[in-house]
């Protein structure tokens, strides 16, 4: 095919109808074609999309270009940095020459800009606190995280109930902890029998192990209040930019589980809570997910992978758009990548028969063109240069682009420390959510509860122990009371006998005294 007919189809593929950011230029066979703009329609954002690549392909920078073009058009976004490499987004870029070079090669020009950011955080570093409590989870959400099966689900949520019977809110892993001891518990467990079943030991103690297990991961600073309002994500500054939160989890890496759950409890808080508004000119917030394998490999639970893949098919039509960010295209649970109407590829990089297996098989997950050899350029992309494929105004397929991409407007550098405190110090939200609140929940009141059952069993106990001694002690009584009244019986034989003897002793003498003379009788 001529360059004419391709510059064509490029034009006629990447031109809409309604407000769209620009991404770069096109590029044939290896040229940036100046002005051959490839335009992302705003109005298809809601449909989700892939940024892959290998290490220092430049993902990074086509999340920041894509999020400060969002926040440029009033559309507020989250940006997931694990690596730490984001934050620069909040302050203005440095001309340089590369940078002029490349623009001019595009055809627009490049100009320095900030966008508005709130830097967030659910660990130790600095940023919005955001937690949640595990009565927002509900029993359902909450046991798939721990990978409960059907009758341990069963169990948790009847001990939910329990807690909602009895005002009793479960605000904490701790509160979480405390109700499946009370249910362990003598008292508790014949309490729970009593209104709703048998509740088995052996499942409560491998809840306890999951528990114990997710604390380790750190979960235990996510649960909590003051609860994220997730509507607080949904703002624009002053000016009507979009507001960037950047979600700052560096050590998040070794706790897949914890990941996972918190991005399942935070898409399902955004569907929740937003209206349905079916297919909008511009989406009403849009996600990124970076390093996105975390959710979908190690210690995350099947049936959570399950859930975010019914999560991301529905929470499109409440306006919400959702990008993974990873290396592969591989790295996406099928089913999931299956739904990602934008992407964007960068290179890939061939040292194995793996990796072959891995370029191959990404090479499928693009439209057939006529203009590249998709498996080939993908292993020959320079840094900055991407594969872009999405969704046109009417849900079909654009034509698959070899893309040059725009440099950030934002700087290409993390922020220093003194530059966070002072973000930290501007924010909105910091003074909202700073505070950890420690109401008295489910914990305080059934530890109360099985304090109150064990100082009544030990009253029992002291009871019955203070009978015993009783009884033991009035039997001793009586068994003294009995020696003494032999005893005294036993003197006063004696008592008699000796005072007889004494007695005839002293009549003997006093006949002799009075010269009067016995003598026995003799019979023999």
């Amino acid at each position: 095919m001529s360059k004419e007919k391709f510059l064509a189809e490029i034009e006629q593929g990447y031109q809409f109808d309604g407000d769209s950011i620009q991404l770069g230029a096109s590029m044939y066979k290896g040229e940036v074609q100046t002005n051959s703009i490839v335009n992302l329609p705003l109005k298809m954002f809601n449909r989700h999309g892939l940024i892959a690549g290998a290490t220092g392909t430049g993902k990074t920078k086509t999340m920041q270009v894509i999020a400060e073009q969002l926040s440029a058009n009033g559309i507020p976004s989250m940006l997931i940095d694990i690596k730490g490499d984001l934050s620069g987004i909040a302050k203005a870029g440095e001309q340089k020459e590369f940078i002029s070079e490349r623009h001019s090669k595009i055809g627009f020009d490049w100009k320095p800009d900030s966008s508005p950011v709130e830097l967030m955080s659910i660990s130790n570093e600095k940023g919005v606190r955001m937690r949640a409590t595990v009565h927002e989870f509900g029993p359902t959400l909450f046991a798939k995280i721990l990978g409960l099966n059907d009758t341990q689900t069963g169990i948790f949520s009847v001990l939910f109930k329990y807690c909602d019977d009895n005002d009793l809110k479960l605000v904490d892993l701790t509160d979480v902890k405390e109700t499946l001891k009370f249910a362990m518990s003598e008292d508790g467990n014949a309490v729970l029998e009593q209104e709703y079943g048998k509740i088995s030991s052996a499942s409560i103690g491998v809840m306890l192990r999951e528990i114990a297990a997710l604390e380790e991961q750190g979960a235990n600073k996510f649960f909590g209040e003051t609860s994220f309002d997730v509507l607080d994500l949904m703002k624009t500054d002053r000016y009507g930019k979009g507001m960037i939160h950047i979600l700052r989890v560096m050590d998040i890496q070794n706790k897949p589980k914890f990941f996972a759950t918190f991005m399942m409890q935070l898409l399902a808080e955004i569907y929740e809570t937003l209206p349905e508004e079916g297919d909008l000119e511009k989406p009403k917030f849009v996600m990124f997910i970076d390093e996105a394998h975390l959710i979908f490999d190690g210690d995350a639970p099947k049936v959570l992978i399950e859930q975010l893949e019914i999560m991301v098919r529905l929470i499109r039509s409440k306006g919400v758009g959702i990008f993974f960010v990873s290396q592969s295209p591989d790295d996406i649970d099928d089913n999931v990548l299956g739904q990602l109407g934008l992407k964007v590829q960068h290179a890939l990089r061939a040292f194995t028969a793996k990796d072959r297996k891995a370029i191959k098989a990404a090479a499928q997950n693009y439209p057939t063109t006529n203009h590249y050899d998709v498996e080939e350029l993908i292993t020959s992309l320079g840094i900055g240069e991407a594969l872009v494929t999405t969704l046109s105004e009417k849900g079909i397929p654009t034509p698959l682009v070899h893309t040059y991409l725009r440099a950030p407007q934002s700087r290409m550098d993390i922020l220093s420390s003194a530059e966070v405190d002072e973000i930290m110090s501007f924010s909105n939200l910091a003074s909202k959510y700073e505070k950890d609140i420690d109401p008295e929940s489910a914990g305080e009141l059934l530890k109360a509860k099985r304090d109150a059952y064990a100082a009544k069993a030990e009253e029992e106990a002291e009871k019955i122990e203070l009978d015993k001694i009783a009884k033991e002690e009035e039997k001793l009584a009586k068994a003294k009371a009995k020696e003494e009244e032999r005893a005294a019986k036993e003197k006063s034989k004696v008592v008699g006998k000796v005072g007889k003897e004494v007695g005839n002793l002293l009549i003997g003498a006093g006949l002799k005294a009075l010269g009067i003379k016995t003598r026995r009788r003799k019979f023999f």
